[in-house]
């Protein structure tokens, strides 16, 4: 019953229930769903989460629907949750199952140009580089107001099958908060999302710097196939060569090992011979 032409108040546990029923009947015709929730607290736990849930809250334009679309996330209403290259996809279970579609621009070439020159030789060590890390000034860095990778309002068209008549609803506000969470479990959605390659941003950050005048310690050193997972790179294979130096007459020659990198090649196979029948 409908009183002053408001709807009847729904409890959180009811909302919850409501929707893990819809989400059970949606897997249940086999498709695959993404949820996202946030428990009381802080929506975001990590950098990458929080400065996305802050640029949030910075815009005017969405102030005064966000926090309606924080209640929704932390009542399990996101049921689907999809980031890809400029869009974002969702299912959003309120008084009925909506559908909403985000989408958001490429972060201008000159835009991306700049980040990358400020990071340019900020990684603090040839480890973190190797580590596939960031230092906390490159976070920093990509997550400026305004001319980091967060998305202004102009740049973002959003839709939702919804009656709502505002410009954002509720449930679209509830899948933007989504997003600050998901990007605490895998950030680099992030890159992804803005249409750039973060690769290009870790060899941007790690041009320049000196190699160390020592070697490291043998237990620190980086097997190959590390390397290679990190990257995405082969590396060449390792060959120990033995090398007969010249010695003085009356002495033996010494022996040493010297490490020398060849390519992985495939030996050909060889052919068999035919034998005559004897």
């Amino acid at each position: 019953m409908f009183y002053y032409g408001w709807k009847p108040y729904v409890s959180v546990a009811q909302h919850r229930k409501k929707a893990e029923g819809i989400a059970a009947k949606i897997k249940k015709g086999g498709q695959t769903l993404s949820p996202v929730s946030a428990e009381r607290g802080a929506i975001a736990k990590t950098f990458w989460g929080k400065s996305w849930c802050d640029n949030l809250e910075r815009y005017s334009d969405f102030e005064n629907r966000l926090p309606r679309g924080r209640t929704y996330l932390r009542n399990g209403s996101v049921i689907d949750l999809n980031i890809g290259a400029g869009e974002i996809s969702a299912q959003v279970m309120g008084s009925d199952l909506y559908r909403i579609k985000v989408n958001i621009t490429a972060v201008p070439k000159k835009q991306w140009q700049a980040i990358g020159t400020d990071c340019a030789g900020s990684i603090d060590s040839l480890v973190e580089l190797l580590q596939g890390r960031l230092s906390k000034g490159v976070m920093e860095r990509i997550c400026r107001p305004g001319t980091g990778l967060f998305p202004a309002p102009k740049e973002i068209t959003f839709d939702c099958s919804c009656p709502d008549w505002a410009g954002m609803c509720k449930h679209i506000a509830a899948v933007f908060y989504g997003v600050g969470v998901r990007l605490d479990e895998q950030p680099e959605l992030l890159f992804t999302l803005r249409k750039v390659n973060a690769k290009e941003l870790v060899a941007r950050a790690g041009a320049g710097l000196p190699l160390p005048k020592k070697g490291p310690a043998a237990g620190k050193v980086l097997d190959s196939a590390k390397i290679s997972g990190i990257f995405g790179i082969e590396m060449a294979e390792i060959a120990d060569v033995v090398v007969v130096k010249k010695s003085p007459a009356g002495k033996k020659p010494v022996a040493t090992k010297k490490l020398l990198a060849r390519k992985k090649t495939t030996a050909p196979a060889k052919k068999k011979s035919k034998q005559k029948a004897v």
